[in-house]
């Protein structure tokens, strides 16, 4: 059952150690049949070497297993909270990558500080608020995926793909399990550089901290350590690659 998208949501999976996004067993894919209601996923614990198509679990929405003999990631409660309250949603990513897992552990959101975010992420990544002791406690997965659509209130989950777990990891998703990977690659490569430019800037208001405090002893001069990228520059960049008048790239060729 379900035979394509087992292999597609195997492919995904495969990929996630090919860009450098997962070790040893610390991540998942999934992927959706939304006309089904049913989800393949990733089986826990399982060393992606030994993978094959045929591993892969079937589960229902409320996260019954119909079909396998493993047993499906632990994330999955979380997966199918954010497969019933994003219907566009296809396919989900989830890697305790480096960059990304350095800002949740941070607990902040990534800023758009650039046009490299902004042409995929239509403003900051945000990141959840830290989950109490009765959310963890309780039923953990699945409380992390209230958490993460609890962020999305205001925020329009196809225009930001992807979130950043306070204190735990980054979530992706796309219309479908390849570009929910490609959303996670995009993430990392964005917080690594946005890690950098943080720091960049902190050392050059540092260095005019210091240059101020010798021109004046009197005060100290405060500076706003980075500042978030021009909105029109975001919107521009966003919606050239987005939505019914975006023109980047070539027409479909038939």
């Amino acid at each position: 059952m379900l035979e394509d998208l087992k292999e597609a949501v195997y492919e995904a999976n495969l990929e996630l150690v090919k860009k450098g996004l997962v070790i040893y067993t610390w991540g998942n894919a999934s992927g959706i049949c939304r006309e089904k209601g049913l989800v393949v996923i990733k089986p826990s614990g399982v060393d992606y070497d030994e993978l094959t198509p045929r591993h892969f679990p079937i589960v229902d929405l409320e996260g019954n297993v119909v079909e396998g003999d493993l047993k499906p990631s632990s994330d999955t409660f979380t997966h199918l909270e954010i497969y019933k309250a994003f219907p566009e949603v296809g396919g989900i990513v989830h890697t305790h990558s480096r960059w990304a897992t350095i800002f949740a552990q941070a607990g902040v959101a990534i800023p758009a500080l650039g046009t490299t975010h902004a042409d995929y992420f239509y403003g900051e990544i945000p990141c959840t608020r830290k989950m109490s002791s009765d959310e963890i406690n309780g039923e953990y997965e699945k409380e992390t995926g209230k958490v993460i659509v609890e962020t999305f209130k205001n925020v329009n989950p196809m225009e930001v793909p992807g979130v950043i777990v306070n204190e735990h990891g980054p979530f992706s998703w796309g219309k479908e399990p390849k570009e929910a990977v490609y959303h996670a690659v995009v993430m990392e490569e964005i917080a690594m550089m946005a890690f950098h430019t943080i720091a960049l800037k902190h050392y050059i208001n540092c260095q005019n901290e210091e240059r101020t405090s010798l021109l004046d002893t009197s005060h100290t001069k405060s500076f706003k350590i980075c500042n978030s990228m021009t909105p029109a520059l975001l919107k521009k960049h966003f919606f050239r690659k987005h939505g019914k008048n975006s023109y980047y790239g070539q027409k479909q060729i038939k």
